[in-house]
């Protein structure tokens, strides 16, 4: 039996649009981890690239809310065309990931990042909701959300809401005919 699967993108922006960066000099927002944290315990999965699943393996664990005590509560999905990785599922495309999720029973999978990863499940039309959390900081050019050249796509504000310290949460469903 087919069902569909809602497929929520989850990223924490610069005030500017920019992927929000997360290195020791500018670690993430602890309201974003905090909001990450519910969002993969709602979804019980998260998605995500290899560099970007190797960058939160790396990162200290910070709280009991932190995005790196879920893993071992959740099925993630690691999409890399190389890598072979001790612990998650690895596959090698956006619809793997899904299909890997939807046949584990899944209802919803939680996209988590990185920019490559974001950008491909955008321009197969993937992606039924983003979830975007703007934190107050300003940053150079940096890396974005996009669509391929002349994507366009029409969005409907579902909620918005403070997370705290700042940050603010936009939930956008794309409106599709």
């Amino acid at each position: 039996m087919l069902f569909c699967m809602k497929t929520i993108l989850w990223a924490t922006l610069t005030a500017n649009g920019n992927y929000a960066r997360s290195t020791p000099a500018h670690p993430p927002r602890p309201e974003a981890l905090a909001d990450f944290a519910t969002q993969v315990g709602a979804a019980s999965n998260f998605i995500v690239g290899r560099q970007t699943f190797q960058e939160f393996q790396s990162q200290p664990q910070r709280s009991a809310t932190d995005a790196g005590a879920v893993f071992a509560q959740a099925d993630v999905v690691v999409v890399s065309r190389s890598a072979e990785l001790k612990g998650p599922a690895v596959v090698t495309s956006p619809q793997a990931a899904l299909a890997y999720l939807r046949e584990r029973g899944h209802a919803t999978a939680l996209l988590a990042g990185g920019e490559r990863l974001h950008n491909a499940f955008l321009a197969e039309g993937l992606v039924d909701e983003l979830c975007l959390n703007f934190a107050p900081t300003f940053e150079d050019e940096g890396l974005r959300l996009r669509l391929p050249p002349g994507g366009f796509e029409r969005l409907q504000l579902l909620d918005s809401r403070a997370l705290g310290g700042g940050v603010w949460q936009l939930r956008y469903a794309f409106v599709r005919a």
